[in-house]
């Protein structure tokens, strides 16, 4: 199971997640930051991509990192998992590949 479709939100939080664990919302944070404001993952979406993610091995839950300064025993921290980094490294080939096929064609002067 190296590849997998990933829907954009699902995408995005393993990307989040690559740089360390986080929370729920400093993952929704760091997506909105990341994207400019152009992807906003609303609390609906964020946790039931995570839950998804959880249940397909890809992301884990974890404790908080020693550098949360206020740690919050309601916060639940999650991971990426080493299929998780496979999988999320998997979409980043195939989206490079589309944006590729796409910039030949488009970008090709017009006849």
């Amino acid at each position: 199971m190296d590849h997998v479709s990933l829907s954009p939100a699902a995408f995005q939080i393993l990307v989040a997640l690559a740089e360390g664990p986080r929370h729920g919302y400093a993952i929704m944070k760091e997506v909105s930051e990341a994207t400019h404001g152009e992807v906003r993952l609303n609390p609906g979406t964020l946790y039931t991509t995570i839950r998804k993610l959880v249940e397909d091995d890809l992301i884990r839950e974890t404790a908080a990192p020693a550098r949360d300064e206020e740690p919050d025993e309601r916060r639940r921290y999650y991971a990426i998992t080493p299929m998780g980094r496979r999988i999320a490294k998997g979409e980043f080939e195939r989206l490079r590949e589309t944006m590729e096929r796409a910039a030949k064609v488009l970008l090709k002067p017009a006849r």
